[in-house]
């Protein structure tokens, strides 16, 4: 049995000079660019989110991460 699965990697720049990454797993197939840079956007201004880096100050970049996955019969 096989499955696909599509995650949206959206990657931020924090205070601290360091990166965020926020994962969403099972995006959508036609998301664009434009939406997520819309999104990401969003969430830098609401500064929600705060980790060890510090609050987000700005976006870095975005990508689709495409992960196969076969399982195995144990016999």
């Amino acid at each position: 049995n096989m499955a696909m699965q599509k995650n949206l990697e959206m990657s931020f720049a924090t205070e601290g000079n360091k990166s965020h990454l926020i994962r969403v797993y099972d995006a959508r197939e036609d998301v664009t660019g434009l939406e997520v840079a819309a999104v990401m956007d969003n969430i830098v201004t609401s500064n929600i989110f705060s980790g060890t880096g510090g609050e987000i100050i700005g976006k870095v970049s975005a990508r689709i991460v495409t992960r196969e996955t076969q399982d195995l019969a144990l016999v």
